[in-house]
């Protein structure tokens, strides 16, 4: 993947060439979208010749193209400059002081070939505000840092030759458990679960307790057991690497310091499922990290423990690809996800049947998020007691933690399962904390009163995000970006889900400009319950729970947002027909 010189975008015949080199030597359908990506990174677009070569070359209609293109926020067809630079605007980077540094930015490189603007959670919370250049992720922006980049933009420096401490990820790891601790992934985990056989090595998974850790909780040898038991000529293996959930930034960490691990909970799976390939799908915001995964997989291959013959085994071969995501939230949903892998646009599936049984090319798949993979990898090299002989009864083992926000020390938390939240804030230094948005944008907001609550299964679940907001916050800041995330995010799939996070954000922004009233709020309460029990996927039903969280337990936070002229639902007419009115203004062209 290019990070130097733009290539131009005009000249049809090495466009055509050019695309021809990205597709060789496959020509398949199902790689459209890392087709794309790569053109995107080469022209800073996908150019009409570019549209047109993939056109004749996958039997797919421009039509088609397009479709994808215009689903994914990193992909345009539109010139996006040499430099294209995307700010972090999740809620940590907004208490972290982004919109200052970007109007910082804007205006100091006014005129460069260059684009600037806002994307969602880049996983960097724990060290913004964040921004990615073509991709590429900088971290701790400041004032003085803003002007090297200003500086760099201005010159026409090509990327390759920025300073490299302004692309230094760290991995910020502050406490470590049972499985922080050990090492895997230098193929004992897969020597185990060889010599035991694919039987016994569920059923140790089995005796562990391990569930899924991308927060829904499922059983994960019954869903390889599933998996295994369906009638297939292939199997696949997938781990989901698009933790898109804002706040969550823990597989950033795994993949950067326990690739090997990783990986070889995925070659495990492939064992017992009999999987001869597997995919890494890894968020686009990760672009950083292709590079080192790609040389993980490879040096794995040369030492027998991927590839051909595993460990000599001659029936025992399986591999991996890693496929970019390219900036959308609703590939994290496992269907969705599947979708992308084959190169479409990020739609959840109709469910049943389920990716155990129908998944990759309508062929069983297990699905796994990044941790549970890692989890699998340290259970089959120390044994299921190891493993849960912490934790509670319905939460066995250890949970990764990424904790950002009002707190001293950010970052990477390993706890045993039943952990409280009061412990938690206390370790982390959180400051005078009044509440903690948990499992992101889309999870609970629990106040302060509430920190003796569990995290576990059984109690308050979570996928790994975990956003401390101190007391001089306004929570109706924090509601009202993840409302604009959401509304941005929505695949717009199905009505529910569509109107519902538009008449959300439409909502809190009337708050926002002290316009609210109390016929807002319970046009809003309906709304949010119709979108939990009608929305076709889990982004759908699970977006309305921080706002619900907050109107029951604590409403006196939009008392600042209400205008007392009226109690009855705003609405400015003049306002919302206004565009309509232009279009079909006298003179003006019709729709």
């Amino acid at each position: 993947m290019s990070t130097g010189s733009i290539l131009q975008a005009n000249d049809a015949s090495a466009i055509v060439n050019t695309v021809k080199q990205v597709m060789h030597p496959l020509f398949d359908q199902t790689y459209l979208l890392q087709y794309l990506i790569k053109i995107q990174a080469l022209y800073a677009c996908i150019p009409p010749a570019a549209i047109q070569t993939l056109h004749e070359k996958l039997a797919l209609t421009e039509a088609q193209i397009k479709s994808v293109i215009s689903f994914y926020s990193f992909l345009s067809i539109d010139y996006q400059g040499k430099y294209r630079i995307l700010f972090s605007d999740n809620i940590t980077d907004r208490m972290a002081g982004n919109q200052s540094l970007f109007h910082q930015l804007s205006e100091a490189i006014k005129g460069a070939d260059a684009s600037i603007d806002f994307t969602s959670c880049t996983g960097l919370c724990d060290q913004g505000p964040a921004m990615l250049v073509n991709g590429h992720a900088i971290n701790r922006l400041d004032t003085q840092r803003i002007n090297d980049i200003a500086q760099l933009v201005n010159n026409n420096e090509s990327l390759t030759n920025w300073p490299d401490n302004l692309f230094k990820i760290e991995d910020n790891i502050r406490r470590g458990d049972i499985q922080l601790n050990a090492r895997a992934g230098d193929g004992s985990g897969i020597k185990n679960a060889m010599n035991l056989g694919y039987q016994k090595t569920l059923q140790i998974l089995q005796n562990s307790g391990l569930r899924g850790r991308g927060g829904a909780g499922f059983t994960t040898a019954k869903k390889w057991q599933l998996c295994k038991q369906s009638e297939a000529v292939q199997r696949y293996v997938v781990c989901n690497a698009d933790e898109g959930e804002p706040g969550t930034f823990k597989d950033r960490v795994l993949f950067n310091s326990s690739a090997h691990s990783v990986i070889e909970g995925m070659t495990i799976c492939a064992y017992v499922i009999g999987a001869q390939k597997g995919f890494i799908y890894l968020r686009g915001e990760y672009l950083y990290l292709l590079e080192h995964l790609n040389d993980v997989l490879q040096r794995r291959r040369e030492a027998g423990l991927l590839g051909q013959k595993i460990l000599g085994k001659l029936n025992f071969k399986f591999d991996i690809e890693v496929h970019l995501g390219a900036g959308a939230y609703i590939c994290g949903e496992e269907s969705a996800l599947i979708e992308s892998l084959e190169g479409k646009r990020g739609m959840p599936r109709i469910r049943p049947p389920f990716p155990v049984t129908e998944g990759y090319k309508n062929q069983p798949t297990v699905v796994n998020n990044v941790e549970t993979f890692w989890s699998v990898s340290r259970i089959l090299l120390k044994g299921s007691n190891w493993f849960n002989k912490l934790g509670t009864k319905e939460s066995t083992g250890t949970r990764l933690l990424s904790i950002s926000g009002d707190c001293e020390r950010p970052g990477i938390y390993e706890y045993p399962f039943g952990v409280t939240l009061q412990k938690i804030v206390e370790d982390c230094g959180g400051i005078e904390t009044q509440a903690v948005q948990m499992a992101g944008a889309a999870g609970n907001t629990v106040l302060a009163r509430d920190f003796d609550h569990q995290v576990s299964f059984e109690d308050l679940s979570t996928g790994g995000s975990f956003i401390l907001i101190g007391g001089n916050r306004n929570l109706l800041d924090m509601l009202t970006n993840f409302a604009d995330f959401f509304k941005h995010e929505s695949c717009g799939f199905c009505t529910p889900c569509r109107v519902g996070t538009s008449l959300i954000a439409d909502t809190l922004h009337r708050f926002e400009k002290g316009q609210g009233c109390s016929g807002d709020l319970q046009h809003l309460k309906k709304v949010l319950k119709l979108m939990q029990k009608s929305s076709f996927c889990g982004l759908g039903s699970s977006a309305p729970t921080a706002f619900l969280n907050v109107l029951e337990n604590s409403p006196d936070v939009f008392d600042c947002g209400m205008s007392v002229e009226s109690a009855e639902i705003y609405f400015d007419l003049n306002a919302a027909t206004a565009e309509y009115k232009k279009i079909t203004e006298p003179g003006e062209k019709g729709i």
